[in-house]
């Protein structure tokens, strides 16, 4: 979602828009993630590059707090990666399975709690605790945090009039009202898209379909804020903008003016998305989970710390081409 607001903010440009562009700031509904960790943190080695802790609750309440432990977990953990260059992002899609140690509490040492799907962190305890966990198992300085809730990308789909999303194999959905995606190209309505992004028990890589789709949306989103017909429309892209602002949480020194100067540059097809290095899904104590491959997993996330993933990104395609 941050790409999508810092895009169409660049865009618009000019002293009326950039003091609407401030109004929209104090609009947005803010929280403060980082002061309860107070344990040694990753340190920011490169200046410039930034790290957005991207979280979307499977909660359905717009107003369910996210600072603080609750009953829902977090349906989407992506870390956004910004280069210093400001030419590009890279988003790591984290599976909510994934098995990793979660500390006791943001405050505690790494070291400390048990080990747990990393969803559950945040239905432990808010933000906070979700951010703590992600550093301590990436080693990745987390510099702002984003949420939205389901309710809240409903609402800024439908704000742009929906997204067509490519549909890879005909399946009926397992929630109501039961509806058929048909294969093909689908236009989709927020309700729609959502329900989409949500489906994973009819694919054979179930939880990873998941993760691709939601990829694929995000990248749809983006490319639908961008268009001319959104830009061009003081209606829509009013409409688009107080969607997003509505529909998020953002840490306390998030500023959309700062990001939409910073990332000007951004387009949908400078996005590239990876998924957490991992070795599949095994049982565990009972429970399905998703098994990090810690070698690869840290060579990534070393790289996105130094700035280098653009190499790391470059090494592991060509790997896949050569079939290793």
């Amino acid at each position: 979602m941050v790409g999508i607001a810092v895009l169409v903010l660049a865009l618009i440009g000019g002293v009326g828009a950039w003091l609407y562009v401030r109004n929209l700031d104090n609009d947005l509904a803010r929280t403060d993630p980082f002061s309860e960790i107070t344990e040694g943190r990753p340190t920011k080695t490169v200046e410039g590059a930034l790290n957005i802790l991207l979280v979307g609750s499977d909660s359905r309440d717009p107003d369910a707090p996210v600072d603080q432990a609750g009953k829902w977990r977090a349906d989407t953990i992506i870390v956004m990666h910004i280069p210093a260059n400001h030419q590009e992002a890279y988003l790591v899609s984290i599976p909510r399975d994934l098995y990793v140690p979660v500390p006791e509490s943001a405050g505690a040492d790494c070291g400390s709690g048990r080990r747990a799907k990393i969803n559950a962190a945040f239905a432990f305890g808010g933000l906070p605790l979700a951010v703590r966990t992600v550093e301590c198992f990436t080693d990745v300085r987390i510099d702002h945090v984003m949420a939205i809730d389901f309710a809240g990308f409903k609402q800024v789909t439908d704000a742009l009039g929906g997204v067509d999303l490519n549909v890879e194999r005909t399946v009926t959905s397992i929630h109501k009202p039961y509806r058929t995606f048909t294969k093909g190209m689908n236009h989709m309505d927020g309700t729609e898209a959502l329900d989409w992004i949500r489906q994973r028990k009819q694919f054979p890589d179930g939880d990873f379909a998941r993760m691709r789709h939601q990829q694929e949306f995000l990248r749809a989103l983006m490319d639908k804020a961008a268009s001319s017909g959104t830009l061009s429309s003081p209606r829509k892209l009013n409409a688009f903008l107080q969607s997003v602002t509505d529909a998020v949480t953002v840490d306390q020194s998030f500023s959309l003016v700062d990001m939409g100067l910073q990332f000007r540059n951004l387009r949908g097809e400078n996005l590239t998305f990876v998924t957490s290095p991992n070795s599949g899904s095994d049982m565990i104590n009972g429970e399905s989970v998703v098994v990090s491959d810690r070698e690869k997993a840290l060579a990534m996330y070393r790289a996105i710390s130094a700035d280098t993933m653009a190499d790391w990104v470059k090494a592991n395609q060509e790997k896949k081409s050569d079939g290793g």
